[in-house]
């Protein structure tokens, strides 16, 4: 695997009224297990069900029912943990943290506080070529989601839905690593990318599967530096945290403003109170929800209807045994077995499906050619036309033999192009397309030169212009292009335009 070398990006700086400040940022991404049961009930997780459909007995908090835990859930959760390189917590166990809200039933949430199911680990954050930052995970724990209040149905009642209560959730809580509005962003990206790789979330943010609270604090240049070597949050500012994050641009917006907020209230002699906020897109600002609760305000104690967890070591085992390529190594054998620049390797392993659909393109033929017609043509007529890489009209099979028309010489640049758009819009085989609509490029110099020929006779003063200034030249290749169709080898063309404007 290639070794990619990354340099670490600098901080944000905000300047206030009287000094530069410095962001300091952690997230706890809520990601929805990819499961057809719930976490702790066999009962669906479809999404877009009609209202309370899905739950069962236990979901609904009734009497005397036992929760029972899902062992797929479990499976997904240690898969996440060693996508991340993470350590797994062989013991763990389960907790309830306990608060009224109308769309939780029990009155508590099942969670891992004291032993979660995956520990320490990581994930590098691409900032663009070359420039990276690796940020450190505290934590992995399970726990079940909450459902959804409806307030928009009746103006006098709000009504409750429980089709989400008791869907395994994974909170991955991150250090306070991350050092801007863009990183921030960043981040989230990377994790999704890799949960999609992972199969274990699908990461659709538009369905609330996939959500960050964001904890976002203020402080002078190089107290941050004295916090990484003490790991004393002292010399950090008090943090504040975003609830219920679904969107990249929304995710920099509020930060941007938040922190903006802090260094007001300090620079005024005020103090930032620790609290819960939301973020409002529509006046783009942050206000308060509510103090931020401790640890104690939940009265966390260990669920007594759950045993504590335990895991082998062979079926982590197995399970690491099963891990896909993952977007990291992945971009460096593009880079290093294709050639790819980092920029276009980053590109094409964004989605897993758009590295597969790449690779068999590649297969056995110029991985750069294959990376700019996937990447430029397909990718921005998909996108052009609001599809994904699965609903592609032109398949792996089919791009690449465009390709080998290119590279055998059969047709030219421009002719391929208008030969895509031909499999495009109307399929086929491309070979047999060129074959039957005379597509084919002349390579018979016999016949440019001739047509070259006409051209210079019938424009004297333009050869004699040429001749004087060589850049004029290529108005004679473009004529030559124009008077074959199109279908005159480029190469050929423009050595036989020096030719003759030499003489």
């Amino acid at each position: 695997m290639l070794d990619l070398t990354y340099e670490t990006p600098k901080p944000k700086v905000i300047a206030g009224a009287k000094h530069d400040w410095e962001l300091v940022i952690g997230m706890e991404v809520h990601a929805q297990v990819s499961s057809n049961a719930k976490l702790f009930s066999g009962a669906s997780t479809e999404f877009g069900a009609e209202p309370n459909s899905n739950v069962s007995f236990v979901d609904a908090a009734m009497p005397g029912m036992l929760p029972t835990i899902n062992e797929y859930c479990v499976e997904q959760a240690v898969r996440t943990g060693l996508g991340l390189k993470a350590e797994i917590n062989l013991w763990s166990a389960f907790d309830r943290k306990n608060y009224f809200y109308p769309d939780l039933p029990q009155g508590y949430q099942i969670s891992q506080l004291y032993h979660p199911i995956v520990g320490e680990g990581e994930i590098i954050v691409d900032m663009g070529p070359g420039v990276a930052r690796k940020v450190r995970i505290e934590r992995i724990h399970l726990e079940q989601d909450a459902g959804k209040s409806v307030h928009d149905m009746d103006p006098n009642m709000s009504f409750v839905d429980l089709n989400r209560t008791g869907v395994a959730l994974m909170e991955i809580v991150s250090r306070p690593d991350i050092r801007g509005p863009e990183e921030a962003a960043a981040y989230v990206t990377k994790m999704r990318q890799i949960l999609r790789y992972l199969g274990t979330c699908d990461g659709n943010m538009q369905n609330g599967n996939l959500r960050a609270d964001v904890n976002v604090s203020v402080c002078r240049a190089g107290q941050y530096e004295k916090y990484m070597e003490t790991q004393d949050f002292s010399h950090l500012g008090t943090r504040c945290e975003i609830k219920n994050m679904n969107s990249m641009r929304f995710i920099q917006a509020a930060i941007e403003y938040e922190a903006r907020r802090q260094i007001a209230i300090v620079e005024a002699g005020g103090e930032v109170d620790q609290e819960t906020r939301l973020y409002d897109a529509d006046k783009n600002e942050t206000r308060s929800m509510r103090s931020k609760e401790e640890a104690h305000d939940y009265r966390y104690f260990p669920d007594p209807d759950l045993l504590p967890l335990e895991i082998e070591q062979a079926w982590v085992d197995d399970i690491a045994k099963t891990l896909p390529e993952l977007p990291d190594e992945k971009k460096a054998r593009f880079v290093g077995d294709f050639g790819l620049s980092e920029y276009d390797a980053s590109v094409l392993t964004a989605e897993a499906e758009n590295a597969a659909f790449f690779e068999e393109v590649a297969n056995g033929r110029n991985g750069k050619l294959a990376a700019n017609w996937v990447i430029n043509e397909l990718f921005g007529r998909l996108k052009k036309d609001d599809k994904g890489i699965n609903d592609s009209p032109i398949s792996p099979a089919q791009l690449g033999g465009v390709i080998d028309l290119i590279s055998s010489d059969a047709i030219s640049g421009k002719i391929a192009k208008d030969l895509f758009e031909i499999v495009y819009t109307e399929g086929g085989d491309p070979a047999q397309i060129v074959e039957e609509r005379g597509m084919k490029q002349v390579t018979d110099t016999g016949a440019i030169e001739a047509a070259l020929d006409e051209i210079i006779a019938a424009n004297p003063a333009q050869v004699e212009k040429a001749k004087e200034n060589p850049k004029l030249a290529g108005w004679f290749v473009g004529q030559v292009m124009k008077a074959t169709g199109g279908k005159a080898n480029p190469k050929a063309v423009n050595q036989l335009v020096a030719q003759k404007l030499k003489g």
